[in-house]
Formats: C-alpha cells, structure tokens, sequence
C-alpha cells in the first residue's frame, strides 16, 4: 500500500514510518518546527531516506494548498496523522502553536480525506484528555469532558472533529489515545531522557506534585505494533 504519514521527522511518527516500509511505500511530511532540537529530525527523516519506498517533503500542516498537492500526487490507501505541536508545558508558553497545528492542520487533513477518501484515516490522540477524571484505570469507554491544558483540549477536539467528519462522510477512522512513549531516538524533553541527562551531570532530578504521582509508559515498539 502507499500510506501518508505526518510527522516522520518527529518520535513515534519515524518508528512507525520505519516499521511500514517493511513493505509498504511511504510519503512522509514534517514541518520541521523548532519545538526541540531540530537536528534530532533531520537525522531521523536521513536514515528513512535511506529506504526507497520513502519520500519527504517539509510542509506545514496549515498551509491546505501544499498538502493539498503531496495528498492528490500521493492518492493514499491509508492515512496516519501523527503530526502535532505535543508537550502539556510548553501549551502555556506559546498556546497559538497548538491551535495553528493540532485544530487547523487536522481540519485540513480532514477535508483532504472527506474529498479524496483513504481506505483508513487513524490519527494520534492523547491520554491527556482524561484531564481530572478520577476513576482508573483509564477506559477508552470513559467520558473525558475535563481537559487539564490547553493541549489535551486541542487533542479533545481533534477526537471530536473526526468523529464528525466519520459520521457524515462515511471515512473510516480510528484515534488512538497514547500514554507517554518512550525509546530510542526519543523526544529530548520527556523525562526519561531529562532523567539521564541529570543523572549524568550529577544534577538532582525534578520531581512534579511533591512526588505523588504515578504514569504509565509504552514502548515505542509495542505502540507501533
């Protein structure tokens, strides 16, 4: 199959590119977006030019026009919208960057998908939309109604949006809510990674909610699966 992925440059979105191109071509686009270092993206997006079946092009979600022509040179089996502007903390520092990403620029992935449908459209969700639900474990089942941040909000919606564009325009879709993932080639900014670096540097590790807390972790591998 030829399956669009957004956000090859980013974390989960290399792994999974990575794992399709076992057999499958793929058409990767990033935006390259500073968030964290941006050379972890341009090594990444490298070693999956190093396969064949894949392709880069670094375009912004929100410009429709740009995405508009690598989905219809593209024609798509399937869809995996894994780009997004991620992290709860940095949602308070610049809260644009999550409307601009994860509202506009999945609105025009799904107006993209409602004119030239996939087979499939599955896209990336958060398990921070649970936000100040008190009953767990956590159940797909469950109502999240209370996000927390500004980015479990936008993620919120994103989940609504598609649930819409599904409804009225038949377009088969799945959301997947992640629990925070971890592994090689991992985001810079995720404890695991912030835990070493302090480890390393004989700096105290910091600790949120006075050490009351307690976090589910995924294996890149196994979410990928």
């Amino acid at each position: 199959m030829r399956i669009l992925v957004t956000g090859t440059a980013g974390f989960i979105g290399f792994h999974v590119a990575k794992r399709l191109l076992a057999g499958h071509e793929v058409v990767g686009v990033d935006g390259m977006t500073p968030y964290y270092d941006v050379s972890y993206k341009h090594r990444r997006h490298a070693s999956l030019l190093q396969s064949p079946g894949f392709t880069a092009h670094e375009t912004m979600l929100e410009d429709v026009e740009a995405l508009g022509r690598i989905w219809e040179e593209t024609a798509p089996d399937v869809v995996i919208h894994l780009a997004a502007q991620a992290g709860v903390r940095y949602s308070l520092e610049n809260p644009r960057s999550y409307v601009e990403s994860n509202l506009v620029g999945t609105f025009n992935i799904l107006e993209l998908a409602r004119r030239m449908p996939p087979r499939h459209l599955l896209l990336a969700s958060t398990s921070s939309v649970y936000g100040a639900a008190d009953k767990v474990p956590f159940s797909e089942a469950d109502r999240a109604d209370e996000p927390m941040t500004l980015y479990a909000a936008t993620k919120k919606a994103t989940e609504l949006m598609a649930h819409s564009y599904a409804h009225l325009f038949g377009i088969p879709t799945t959301a997947f809510r992640f629990f925070t993932v971890y592994g090689p080639f991992g985001r810079p900014d995720m404890a695991l990674f912030k835990f070493v670096d302090a480890l390393l540097e004989g700096r105290p590790i910091d600790i949120y909610n006075h050490g009351r807390m307690e976090r589910d972790f995924t294996y890149i591998d196994d979410l990928v699966e």
